[in-house]
């Protein structure tokens, strides 16, 4: 008995816990298939809440508001006024029947004087004497001439009356300086000569170029028979050969 208690027996001790697994396992199989099928076989079986708790769909939501009615129109009441004194004065009653009123159209103006016919040329709507008539004649414009206008040298050499040469300045002959002093100027309506300015030239030769040129007389210049103001160019030769 003591070496049976041992560990070290050598598989003398025997259990039967295989046999009571084999006798048990198909028992538990058969309980469990039983459970699954008689739902499957009589569903009558199942609690009636729980299913109808289940498939029982939620409720529609609630139909959306219906639209606001139309705005009735609004009538205009065309409520005739009353003058008193010159003045307007608010209606003391409004009409029962409102009526669309329609305004006329404005009657076509006339150029004539009413009562006047046949007092003038002869013609509707004259005037005694025949100061006004039905169509005034159109009145005559004219052009402005304008106040200044410019011109070649040479057409200013035509216009030329008096050109006294200038002087030749004693300092640019010793440096024997020459050439051409191009002057601007204005000829004025008296035939003067104004706002006269260098362009270009010698600066030694200049001077006396301003000065015989301020002393020159042209002949008015003449636009549509007026005189008229004229700018030009006056050239100034300088030459030491005379």
């Amino acid at each position: 008995m003591f070496e049976d208690s041992t560990f070290e027996s050598g598989g003398k001790i025997k259990s039967k816990a295989k046999f009571w697994m084999m006798v048990t396992l198909p028992f538990c199989l058969s309980i469990i298939t039983v459970i699954i099928l008689i739902p499957l076989i009589y569903p009558e079986a199942l609690p009636k809440a729980m299913m109808q708790t289940l498939l029982v769909a939620p409720p529609p939501p609630p139909p959306p508001p219906p639209p606001p009615p139309p705005a009735a129109p609004v009538h205009v009441v065309h409520v005739q006024s009353e003058m008193m004194n010159n003045q307007l004065v608010a209606p003391t009653k409004i009409p029962k029947d409102i009526k669309n009123v329609k305004e006329q159209e404005a009657p076509p103006q006339s150029f004539g004087v009413a009562g006047m016919e046949g007092l003038g040329n002869g013609a509707p709507g004259g005037v005694i004497g025949g100061l006004f008539s039905g169509s005034a004649p159109a009145p005559k414009v004219t052009k402005e001439a304008p106040k200044k206008v410019t011109i070649s040298q040479g057409v200013a050499q035509g216009l030329a009356i008096s050109r006294p040469s200038p002087t030749y300045p004693a300092i640019a002959k010793a440096a024997r300086v020459s050439g051409t002093v191009v002057l601007r100027a204005t000829i004025s309506k008296s035939g003067t000569i104004e706002n006269l300015t260098v362009v270009e030239g010698p600066p030694m030769l200049r001077q006396s170029a301003l000065d015989a040129v301020r002393s020159w007389r042209y002949r008015p210049y003449l636009l549509n028979g007026e005189p008229v103001e004229v700018d030009t160019t006056v050239n100034v030769i300088f030459s030491l050969g005379g």
